[in-house]
């Protein structure tokens, strides 16, 4: 019998808030795992069947009172065993070889210096999503600022030495990256992460760009992000 390779334990964190329509679908990607990993599920007051569907995968689930991404994100980490801690929105897909993918990065010891993130790919194609996927290929890959929706994977030590995830509504995502970016410790994994395109179909890509753009910009200049959340949500 071939020897087991073992990896060290990898905890997934994801974050839900009313989630069952898209959250089973990725559970089900990451069930396919080639070696130990631990499902954190950080829900901030799901309504819906969401966490059901997160316990029938054999998920942990962890319950807050009302959601706040950055606070979810962080308590996963807090509540993880894993030595690596791989971040995921609920809207996203794995691909079939994920585990393996992600094997060849977290074997090496010299991995745990950096922060990884996914490429982007949206999962309806299109001339303006193929601009859409360029658009954020440059912006990660050169300027070094993916998003949220790109996943996260890191060592859980890196993860508390750069401070984690600050407890706030919203933007936790280019918060933790600016400090990454700052240390010169982020680097793209050679695997893709599908992202769901329902967020496009109800706002254009421009418009979405613009607002995002200009959320961003407010909360650059000191607004509360709690106030930006419910912002962005009531549009959404």
């Amino acid at each position: 019998m071939a020897e087991i390779k073992r990896f060290p334990r990898l905890s997934i964190v994801i974050p839900t808030v009313n989630e069952s329509e898209r959250l089973a679908i990725l559970l089900a990607d990451l069930s396919i795992c080639d070696y130990e990993c631990e499902l954190n599920i950080v829900d901030g007051g799901s309504s819906d069947q969401t966490i059901s569907i997160a316990q029938l995968f054999g998920a942990k689930v962890f319950r807050m009172g009302k959601p706040n991404r950055g606070a979810q994100l962080h308590q996963g980490a807090l509540f993880a065993k894993g030595e690596w801690l791989l971040f995921l929105h609920a809207d996203s897909r794995m691909e079939k070889d994920w585990s393996k993918k992600m094997a060849k990065v977290i074997e090496k010891t010299s991995s745990k210096n950096y922060a990884w993130f996914f490429q982007f790919r949206v999962n309806k194609k299109s001339p303006i999503f193929k601009i859409l996927e360029l658009a954020v290929l440059l912006r990660s890959n050169i300027f070094k600022e993916p998003y949220g929706d790109q996943g996260l994977l890191l060592s859980k030590e890196l993860y508390f030495k750069l401070g984690g995830y600050k407890e706030i509504h919203i933007m936790e995502d280019i918060d933790l990256i600016q400090r990454i970016s700052r240390l010169n410790k982020l680097k793209g994994l050679k695997a893709n992460l599908i992202t769901d395109a329902r967020r496009w179909e109800k706002v254009s890509i421009i418009k979405n760009t613009i607002r995002n753009a200009l959320l961003r910009y407010r909360w650059s200049k000191g607004e509360d992000p709690e106030k930006l959340f419910n912002e962005y949500y009531s549009i959404k």
